[in-house]
């Protein structure tokens, strides 16, 4: 049986995963259903039957067998441009691994974007200090989950499952803004309809997004969240997919996944959905910026005045860009990973219990300007509800204002990745300007 492995990185020091091998068949399978594209559906390619490299991040922390081989799979589409880049976060996930940077010439894989499409971080430091806080956080915890919908919880008069019960007019303001565009890709393709995309914006969500209180090594104060284009970006992102494994069939093109199913440029449903796309991006920037606007007002009212401080971030990582890299026009998806072009700024979280970082990047080419979105998850959420006790999430938590019932235990600390690891080992890639500690912390 001959097989194929992960290329050994140019990087020094960076050990590549080993023993990831591709069954011959499976290999002379898919090189002959990429044979049977027509010339406006076939991508520009890598040479016919070649695996990219694959250049990991990775010297530290584990990765687990399972999203090794999704590397592989992907690494083998014929449209990825010169190599892979993986992060140290780097997990499981649907189609593709979580934290990946998968260039491309000529397709998208919309699962490799996902169904939070545009997820990302913001975060805004304040003209406050420790001192300003409260000894007792609690209150400020509970107005802001009153003042911002999450989770599936109904606020009689204020939310709805997670959504506005009553759009106030600062959020209705930024939907207009994006209601036109919205209608334009519902005459095309009236599935992707949302039933209340209005309702949805200026709110959080469930699973690892959050809201935080934080103090840097200054004790300066920051707010920090995380949350993407919620039900109207899942929507598009689960129409498309689908829209792309039925294209496959269409072409009788056999993947080692469904899940890389793609869509080729030039062809209409890669038109439109780029068009939805960059519009889910688009209500995944406003919606963090509505909920900064409603978490800072509930600030106001508990806090001594303040101003907004020096430094202001708001990035997406799990995203598509039009980029120049090697001195080629391509696209990137980075899915699960935060753009570090040269001194730009990015956000990389922990966990509940774990330090963020407010990091600069080096722009370093080979990543493709790219560094880690957060720590990554160790084990599935499923598994760490079996294996993690209240007790455990308590204590992981202990001195940070946040829930601590077992609804949560997923999202305890210790399912994901020590943070510290993450962060040396793509030291290449970003300095450190900012360390934050959360003192509160507000989950869906």
């Amino acid at each position: 049986m001959s097989g194929a492995r992960l290329s050994p990185l140019s990087l020094p020091g960076v050990p590549a995963v080993q023993n990831v091998r591709l069954e011959s068949t499976e290999r002379n399978a898919m090189r002959h259903s990429f044979e049977l594209l027509a010339d406006r559906h076939a991508p520009a390619a890598a040479a016919e039957g070649a695996i990219a490299p694959v250049k990991m991040w990775t010297r530290g922390v584990p990765v687990e067998a399972q999203a090794a081989q999704q590397l592989m799979n992907t690494a083998t589409m014929p449209f990825i441009f010169k190599h892979l880049a993986v992060m140290p976060d780097v997990h499981f996930g649907m189609g593709s691994t979580v934290g990946s940077v998968i260039p491309t010439k000529g397709a998208i894989i919309p699962a490799a974007v996902g169904v939070d499409i545009g997820c990302g971080m913001m975060a805004w430091q304040l003209t406050l200090s420790a001192k300003d806080l409260p000894d007792n956080l609690a209150e400020i915890r509970s107005n802001i989950e009153r003042a911002v919908p999450h989770g599936f919880i109904t606020t009689p008069g204020r939310s709805l499952k997670g959504g506005w019960e009553i759009v106030p007019n600062s959020v209705g303001t930024r939907w207009r803004a994006l209601e036109e565009r919205y209608a334009r890709i519902l005459e095309k393709h009236p599935k992707i309809a949302h039933k209340r995309p209005a309702h949805q914006l200026g709110s959080l969500g469930t699973g690892n997004h959050f809201i935080e209180l934080c103090l840097d090594e200054n004790d300066a104060v920051w707010v920090m969240l995380h949350s993407g284009s919620r039900g109207p970006g899942n929507t598009i992102g689960q129409y498309f997919i689908e829209l792309a494994r039925e294209d496959m069939k269409t072409h009788f093109i056999n993947l080692p996944d469904k899940d890389l199913a793609y869509l080729s440029e030039g062809t209409e449903h890669f038109d439109d959905y780029f068009e939805a796309l960059m519009w889910a991006q688009d209500y995944a920037w406003e919606n963090r910026q509505a909920m900064m606007e409603a978490i800072l007002r509930v600030l106001r009212e508990h806090l001594p005045p303040f101003q907004i401080g020096a430094q202001a971030v708001n990035c997406h990582h799990n995203y598509v860009a039009r980029e120049k890299h090697f001195g080629h026009d391509i696209l990137v998806t980075r899915k699960g990973a935060v753009r570090a072009a040269d001194g730009v700024m990015g956000i990389i979280p922990g966990s509940m219990g774990a330090r963020s970082f407010i990091v600069r990047g080096k722009g370093n080419l080979e990543s493709f300007c790219s560094c880690s979105h957060g720590a990554g998850r160790v084990m599935s959420r499923t598994q760490a509800k079996k294996q993690f006790t209240l007790a455990d999430h308590a204590r992981d938590t202990a001195g940070i204002e946040c829930r601590k019932d077992a609804d949560v235990i997923d999202e305890t600390p210790k399912a994901y990745k020590d943070i510290d690891a993450v962060m040396a080992a793509q030291a290449d890639l970003v300095e450190i300007v900012h360390t934050l500690r959360q003192v509160v912390c507000v989950k869906g």
